[in-house]
């Protein structure tokens, strides 16, 4: 087992219309508004920009990201990623009652020495640190997006 490698899928369930929370993800340079690990999103041109994250851990995390797919009639948006984090990460958003369902998945390995590093003791915190993360990024979208 490769332990710098991660595969991620966490749902979000947000009480608005799949095309609002849809405008919302597409949106990145957004992200750092409503999503406080988000720390800075800087576009390079219509398809690429990088991306600084940092959660309760004290590093950063720094990507390059790619666009792969943009697909609103599916409801989809995805990524490649380079730099501290390689591979790839997916939004689908579907209509659900009461409002959205956004899944999203990532695979990734861990390209960071410190963290490739403490791979395997670190893993369990890595993971947590992950969680955490997303459940603020639910939270952030909800408020931004005006629904609690």
């Amino acid at each position: 087992m490769d332990w710098s490698h991660y595969r991620f899928r966490s749902i979000w369930n947000v009480p608005a219309p799949p095309a609002e929370v849809f405008a919302a993800l597409e949106r990145a340079e957004d992200y750092p508004v409503w999503w406080p690990q988000v720390r800075e999103v800087t576009p390079v041109d219509e398809r690429s920009g990088t991306a600084r994250f940092r959660s309760l851990l004290p590093y950063d995390l720094f990507v390059t990201a790619e666009e792969r797919r943009r697909d609103p009639a599916a409801g989809v948006l995805e990524i490649a990623m380079t730099g501290d984090l390689e591979g790839w990460a997916r939004w689908t958003v579907t209509a659900v009652p009461g409002g959205t369902r956004a899944l999203y998945a990532q695979e990734v390995v861990v390209r960071k020495p410190l963290m490739r590093r403490l791979a395997v003791p670190g893993r369990p915190v890595f993971l947590l640190n992950h969680a955490l993360m997303m459940r603020a990024g639910e939270r952030g979208l909800r408020s931004h997006l005006g629904r609690s």
